[in-house]
């Protein structure tokens, strides 16, 4: 990740004394945000703060940063959280610290059955021959979640005469499990897709054509960005050049989701596996970085997590 040159600057001077050790997360119950958390909170234990984590929603989440009750996110996701962004950064309380994840999209998807029998694009969907397959309605996640609200404002204007369908919104688990039914039987669904996320290994899905960018440019593409509030950042700035240099490929977070959230395995487990066996990218994310006190970083996390030389 990149971040202003001015924020780079003040990350790249010497730590001059020990940074206060708190560190307080924010991470929505989506297990994506959730190995990322639980990944950052170990490397930080191992610099020797002490790293706490939050489960909030992700407005709450904004509301509490902006407040200084939440020092720390991961899962900004723009433009999906479009208008809880700019609200906070309005604010001027939080600082922007880059995308962590690269190639994250968010859209519309269908299982692959339903592309193939012609449904590619958000256009098709209210068609004659289609819409009554798909019972006219549309699978979405949790209420004030920055999907939610791309949903509702295209139901609201009516966008590719979708303005008559239902809006099921319920959260991913539950959202999944119709997803889960549907492709058992064959039966067309539309819901809300992403990725990185365990669904794209689990299943043939197809993220449709947005002509209209509903969803944004570039078909959904989207930012996941790391944010931390202004006050707690300028008061850690070591922490600060961690967290803006932590960063994973869509296939990296696809394997953490896909251990927690499908094998469901304990996310401590899933995190330890990965660091070890991508110990190249956890020293990366320590250029420059000390352990509280001043100390070489990376030997110290290495030694306490117990990986393998990088």
């Amino acid at each position: 990740m990149t971040g202003s040159g001015l924020l780079l600057a003040t990350l790249a001077a010497p730590v001059s004394a020990a940074e206060d050790a708190s560190v307080v997360f924010s991470a929505p119950p989506w297990p994506g945000v959730t190995m990322k958390t639980e990944i950052a909170s170990e490397v930080l234990e191992a610099l020797g703060y002490s790293a706490r984590t939050r489960q909030l929603g992700a407005q709450i989440t904004y509301e509490g940063m902006s407040l200084g009750e939440v020092d720390a996110f991961l899962a900004a996701w723009l433009p999906g959280q479009s208008s809880m962004y700019k609200a906070a950064m309005d604010k001027k309380t939080l600082v922007d610290l880059g995308n962590n994840v690269e190639g994250a999209r968010l859209s519309f998807a269908v299982p692959g059955y339903v592309a193939a029998a012609g449904v590619t694009s958000n256009e098709d969907l209210d068609k004659p021959e289609f819409a009554d397959k798909f019972d006219k309605t549309i699978y979405s996640i949790e209420i004030g979640s920055g999907s939610s609200e791309i949903v509702n404002k295209i139901v609201d204007e009516d966008a590719y005469g979708l303005g008559d369908w239902d809006l099921k919104e319920s959260s991913t688990p539950g959202m999944l499990a119709s997803v889960a039914n549907a492709t058992k039987h064959k039966e067309w669904i539309l819901f809300v897709g992403w990725t990185p996320h365990w669904m794209n290994i689990e299943y043939d899905m197809v993220f449709l054509d947005d002509p209209k960018d509903v969803w944004g440019p570039g078909g959904g593409a989207s930012d996941v960005k790391t944010l931390a509030n202004k006050v707690w950042s300028e008061a850690h700035p070591n922490a600060t050049r961690f967290l803006d240099q932590l960063a994973f490929s869509s296939d990296d977070q696809s394997a953490l989701i896909y251990g927690y959230g499908k094998e469901e395995k304990a996310q401590e487990d899933v995190a330890g596996e990965w660091m070890k066996a991508n110990p190249a990218k956890v020293k990366g994310w320590l250029d420059g970085v000390t352990t509280r006190d001043g100390e070489p970083a990376w030997p110290a996390v290495q030694e306490a997590l117990g990986l393998p030389d990088a």
